[in-house]
């Protein structure tokens, strides 16, 4: 192991005067990036340094960030979009009644605020009518 950390200085070394001549700290980062998805792929394969770096390096997927996994819900939009094809948007609902439902029904909490731009954007294409409550002067959203 440490012959290979050894090495991996070794190189390190000869490429930080490429990476530093760069000015743009973002191409700097991008390349630095590149070379830590290379060691990453290192460490899996165990294969020979000098020639990982011909290799295309793994795109990423969500293993390589926890914080994403287990977010395998539909986003707002396509739930939405659901309920559209549905007979649920056939009495008026408003933003936070949506939300309820959204909860209840597809497990996806969503903010109100997450839903009244998409909300106002259907309603701009036709999809849903908003209109204002009389009981709460709040909109409340109906099918055509």
């Amino acid at each position: 192991m440490s012959k290979h950390i050894e090495k991996l200085k070794k190189q390190l070394t000869e490429i930080s005067e490429v990476v530093n001549s760069f000015k743009s700290e973002a191409v700097q980062l991008k390349i630095i990036d590149r070379l830590l998805d290379v060691l990453v792929e290192f460490d899996k394969t165990d294969a020979e340094g000098t020639e990982l770096f011909n290799k295309k390096v793994h795109k990423r997927d969500e293993n390589d960030y926890p914080f994403a996994q287990g977010r395998k819900k539909p986003g707002a939009t396509k739930i939405l979009n659901q309920l559209l094809s549905t007979d649920f948007f056939s009495t008026p609902r408003s933003i936070s009644s949506i939300a309820t439902y959204c909860k209840d029904n597809f497990d996806s909490e969503f903010k109100t605020s997450e839903l009244s731009g998409i909300l106002l954007k259907l309603a701009n294409e036709n999809k849903l009518k908003r209109e204002r409550s009389n009981d709460n002067n709040r909109f409340e959203y109906v099918a055509l």
